[in-house]
């Protein structure tokens, strides 16, 4: 866990430069070109880019030594951010949308190659502790990046948001290297299941790679539980573009002279009660043999954070509204520990390509409930459209309710016993 904290700074700092430019980058792409639409298209690019790197990135963390890939993906953002900086003005408009590629790829590759390697490198019995920690590391750095976006680019520029984005990363990438850290199980020795020669001579890592191609299909086939939190991710990509969507357009109704004064108050208030339960649920997990939050947790916690947000549209008192976003903030700290810790219950084999899966997943989700929630909100109130989307999550959490009293799962069970009933054996694997 030291090794790990120090670790978390790192990730902490680069996700605070990303979260900076996030913010300046956008309105930079807009000075830069003058239009409104080079700037969406630069977001959908990115957007892109993530739904797809999710697959690729699966596989190449399976494959390969996954720090390496995250000291790769850090180095070459920051190169990217260096050559926008050093690229001459008439240039820079189509260096932008390369730039998007770029930071797509590279943040899915490196989000996809962390959260697989948690396990390995505090230990199963921690990784609900590592995860709370990295959660609001990750926090903080989007409450800071956002705050600060404003003033960084009033008071010194462009130039010097970029270069702190491109610092952020080399700073990560310096501490991921200097970590004397494994973040993938060892692999068989010749001679061992899975190495040299199979028994009809062929060769073991020929199986094998059959197998893990094959792995992340045959877990959420055995593991139907997995399946439908993985479903629910992708509602609450819809439902959390939603109210991203809305928050802007409710505010200025709420208060056209100062629209940005309950975005503000939602987003602070949000942040509070995500980090609050990240913490509660890391000092919880490892008391008394506890394991952490588990899927009916995770449901649960879905179903009213969908809620709590659904709530804060509905047009009641301020302070109600703040309340539930508290409320919701809270629920979504919930549902991310908990759902990061059991995909994180799989074999190191199968866990690289779940998490692949994932990332696309809930980008998909995310990107369509864009354009879903942009197109209704120019004939439906905010709280109708939230309320849909959202509404479409409570429902997936219910369907998971009966699957969890259908197959008779207990709160969550310990990493060993997961690993047994969710991941076929060789010989089940073979005979299917």
């Amino acid at each position: 866990m030291r090794h790990f904290r120090l670790l978390v700074v790192g990730n902490g700092v680069s996700a605070y430069g990303s979260y900076l430019n996030m913010v300046a980058l956008n309105v930079f792409i807009y000075e830069v070109t003058d239009s409104a639409l080079a700037a969406g298209l630069f977001m959908a690019v990115r957007l892109m880019t993530s739904v797809v790197s999710g697959f690729v990135s699966g596989r190449l963390v399976s494959a390969y030594d996954r720090k390496r890939l995250m000291v790769g993906a850090d180095l070459t953002q920051c190169l990217a951010m260096v050559a926008l900086l050093i690229a001459p003005e008439a240039g820079r408009a189509g260096l932008l949308y390369v730039l998007a590629v770029v930071t797509g790829f590279c943040s899915t590759l490196s989000g996809v190659s962390l959260r697989s390697s948690i396990p390995e490198i505090v230990g199963s019995e921690l990784r609900v502790r590592a995860n709370s920690l990295l959660a609001t590391g990750r926090s903080l750095a989007m409450i800071t990046g956002f705050a600060s976006a404003g003033l960084v680019v009033a008071q010194f520029g462009y130039v010097a948001a970029i270069s702190l984005d491109a610092a952020s990363f080399a700073v990560s990438a310096s501490v991921l290297m200097a970590l004397p850290i494994r973040t993938k199980a060892a692999g068989p020795e010749e001679g061992e299941p899975g190495g040299g020669k199979s028994e009809e001579g062929e060769p073991g890592g020929e199986k094998t790679a059959r197998r893990r191609q094959a792995g992340s299909l045959l877990l959420l086939r055995a593991a139907p539980v997995l399946a439908v939190m993985i479903a629910v991710r992708a509602a609450d990509g819809l439902g959390s573009s939603s109210h991203n969507v809305a928050l802007p357009v409710y505010s200025s109704a709420l208060d056209p002279a100062h629209p940005a004064t309950f975005v503000s108050q939602f987003w602070a208030t949000w942040a509070i009660g995500n980090i609050v339960m990240q913490q509660v649920c890391g000092r919880w997990a490892g008391r008394g043999g506890r394991q952490g939050p588990g899927e009916r947790a995770f449901a649960i916690g879905a179903c009213v954070m969908s809620a709590a947000f659904i709530v804060v549209f509905a047009g009641l008192p301020t302070g109600v509204a703040v309340a539930a976003a508290l409320v919701a903030g809270m629920a979504d700290g919930l549902t991310e520990i908990a759902y990061v810790s059991r995909l994180q219950a799989a074999p190191d084999a199968q866990r690289g390509r779940l998490f692949g899966l994932s990332a696309s997943v809930e980008n998909t989700g995310f990107g369509l409930g864009m354009l879903v929630s942009g197109a209704l909100l120019d004939h439906f109130r905010p709280l109708h459209v939230v309320g849909l989307l959202h509404g479409a999550a409570i429902v997936l959490c219910l369907a998971m309710f009966v699957v969890l009293v259908r197959y008779g799962r207990r709160e969550r069970p310990p990493a060993d016993a997961a690993r047994e009933r969710d991941v076929p054996s060789s010989a089940e694997s073979e005979a299917r």
